[in-house]
């Protein structure tokens, strides 16, 4: 079995420790964070250092592999840039929860977790470091492009597209066909029944855009 270690230690990483111990795909050895004590742990497992201790790290603990576990789209993506930096030949590996379903000919991008109760249908594409977060479900030949996120009970219909850093909120439901431009958070129960352009942020019934948002911007 491979060892990993986990950037984070927040309840988004807690979630994540659950599924790699249910998946038994790989052996967890300890988790990263800057702003924690070497030493404390969560569910378990010990804080081994911060991001810059990596390159020590990883023949010291025989590291194969790292899960970036933060929920932010965006802090998510300067974090495993950072990494990339510092080792750029440690894979970011995938966790799929048992309870999920995955649908044949889709595909998953690196560093990809999907949660319990999660359904992908046949013929998507989930890009890299994305979060398919618990019973969300996203239909057929729908796109997630990299470090997009859909919360807990998100429902799309089939040939959806998410783009790059865009976050769709719990309970929202978006209609077949529809387009999230990047950069964009869709609101908490909306219903999205007309594409939503790039950096804005909408919510409602019917959904429709509230107001601009830049790069980076908090999403929750």
């Amino acid at each position: 079995m491979e060892n990993i270690v986990l950037l984070g230690s927040s309840g988004h990483a807690n979630v994540i420790i659950d599924i790699v111990e249910k998946e038994g795909r790989y052996n967890l050895v300890g988790l990263l964070d800057p702003v924690r004590s070497i030493g404390e742990t969560a569910l378990g497992y010990p804080v081994l250092g911060h991001e810059i201790d990596l390159p020590q790290l990883i023949p010291a603990r025989r590291l194969n592999g790292i899960l970036v576990a933060i929920g932010d789209n965006h802090v998510r993506a300067q974090a495993a840039a950072r990494i990339v930096d510092l080792c750029p030949g440690l894979p970011f590996v995938n966790a799929v929860h048992p309870t999920a379903g995955i649908g044949k000919e889709t595909t998953l991008g690196p560093g990809t977790v999907v949660m319990a109760g999660a359904v992908v249908n046949p013929c998507c594409r989930v890009g890299r470091l994305c979060i398919v977060n618990t019973k969300a479900s996203l239909d057929h030949d729908s796109v997630m492009a990299d470090f997009s996120s859909l919360a807990p009970g998100v429902t799309t219909g089939g040939n959806c597209r998410i783009g790059s850093y865009s976050a769709v909120s719990i309970g929202a439901v978006l209609r077949h066909g529809i387009t999230i431009g990047e950069h964009c958070v869709v609101g908490a129960g909306a219903l999205v029944l007309n594409d939503i352009d790039p950096f804005c942020v909408a919510y409602g019934i019917p959904a429709r855009k509230i107001r601009d948002r830049k790069k980076g911007d908090p999403y929750l």
